[in-house]
């Protein structure tokens, strides 16, 4: 193990992954960015990210599969053969967290569950599974996609205009917000086993937590009674929360309370706004917010979007100029927060969470498939013969082979 990985509030941490695609390498990237050891475990074809592309690195990495596998190692490793099987158990006994999403019952179907073996061989291990549907109800066990899961848990349906119709969120939110979810619910399961010195099975299923992030469209429905309508930009419940034109970028004004309204009319030039009866409460301004949009709209006409956005944050005033990939990427705040990185080759977003004693780091790039399969066996306490033996026989893999048909 590298000696900088000792850095990182959750150094001496081990996570052996098994997940793929985007909901579990997420979460382990978050664990590994600070100081976790985390060992991606793939199957002989690799990761099916490696390939989702274009675009795609000099090497051949796709940028997909780049953006969430950054500090890891990586081990081919056949599951479907006993022997590798034997491998992982191997693995398990000097770690503290195994995440995977496999369908559910293929663990079981392998002999390797946590209630039949897992629970009892390993009783500090914590056991965390990302599904689609979760493992029960008229659902369980059925493989899921993110956009699939926004359709079911309702988040098309609210995501749209009028004249767009529903639409699918532009970010897999369901798939990253699941990535969240497991990851603090291993670091709660890690707490816990700090008291109590037993690990526990967690599942994070991809339908649960796509419905926990429905906020406020579920709360609203519980209090009224009513389902969500499409309004586009705005929000529902505040206003003016939505996207203005202006000469330049277009501006998105999140104004949540009466003070931030009077400020904002008043830097516009027209402070009697505020005192307008139309407009002098949020609810005033949520039920006439069409004729508030037409005097924003004329007072924001001549501004420059960038410019009067600054100028808004300076007054008190959340307001947000609308900017593309590139223009944030090397925005002067975002490189002074350090949300752009590079390490070699490779760039990469940030780490979001600042600790001020233990920082996390990006420290290695994301692998090449295979790249540490030796050293991961080596280091996990196989012998020189064992690692060359199980290599030899393709149970430990360093070069991807060919999806089975």
């Amino acid at each position: 193990m590298p000696t900088d990985q000792q850095a990182g509030a959750l150094a001496g941490i081990r996570v052996i992954d098994l997940s793929r695609v985007l909901g579990g390498p997420y979460c382990s990237q978050m664990l590994a960015d600070h100081g976790a050891e985390v060992i991606k475990v793939e199957p002989p074809q690799g990761d099916e990210t490696r390939d989702w592309g274009p675009p795609f690195n000099e090497d051949g990495l796709s940028a997909y599969f780049s953006g969430v596998n950054r500090n890891k190692q990586s081990i081919g490793l056949d599951l479907r053969v006993p022997e590798g099987r034997d491998v992982l158990l191997r693995l398990l006994e000097g770690a503290d967290v195994l995440l995977e999403n496999f369908k559910t019952g293929t663990l079981e179907k392998w002999g390797l569950g946590y209630d039949d073996v897992l629970k009892d061989r390993f009783p500090q291990l914590i056991h965390c599974r990302i599904s689609g549907f979760g493992a029960d109800g008229p659902f369980g066990g059925f493989p899921g996609y993110d956009a699939v899961i926004q359709a079911w848990a309702g988040l098309i349906s609210i995501n749209g205009s009028p004249d767009s119709g529903a639409m699918r969120l532009g970010i897999p939110l369901v798939d990253l917000g699941t990535g969240l979810y497991a990851a603090t619910g291993i670091l709660m399961a890690l707490n816990e086993r700090s008291r109590s010195g037993q690990g526990q099975f967690l599942e994070a299923s991809l339908f649960d937590c796509g419905i926990a992030l429905m906020h406020p469209h579920a709360p609203n429905y519980f209090m009224s009674g009513n389902a969500p309508r499409l309004t586009g930009n705005a929000h529902p419940n505040i206003s003016p929360y939505d996207l203005y034109s202006t000469k330049g970028r277009p501006v998105f004004l999140g104004v949540g309370n009466d003070r931030q309204f009077r400020r904002l009319v008043t830097e516009l030039g027209k402070p009697e706004l505020a005192d307008d009866p139309r407009f002098l409460k949020n609810a005033d301004r949520v039920t006439n917010r069409a004729e508030l949009r037409t005097e924003l709209d004329t007072l924001l006409a001549d501004h420059d979007g960038e410019t009067i956005a600054a100028r808004l944050l300076e007054v008190g005033v959340p307001a947000g100029a609308a900017l593309a990939v590139p223009d944030v990427m090397s925005h002067p705040h975002t490189l002074h927060r350090e949300m752009a990185v590079e390490k070699g080759n490779y760039r990469g977003t940030g780490i979001p969470v600042k600790m001020d004693r233990t920082p996390g780091a990006v420290r290695s790039a994301p692998p090449a498939f295979g790249a540490a399969s030796r050293d991961v066996l080596l280091e996990y306490g196989f012998s020189a013969d064992e690692a060359d033996r199980l290599m030899n026989s393709g149970v430990v893999v360093d070069k991807r082979q060919k999806p089975p048909k």
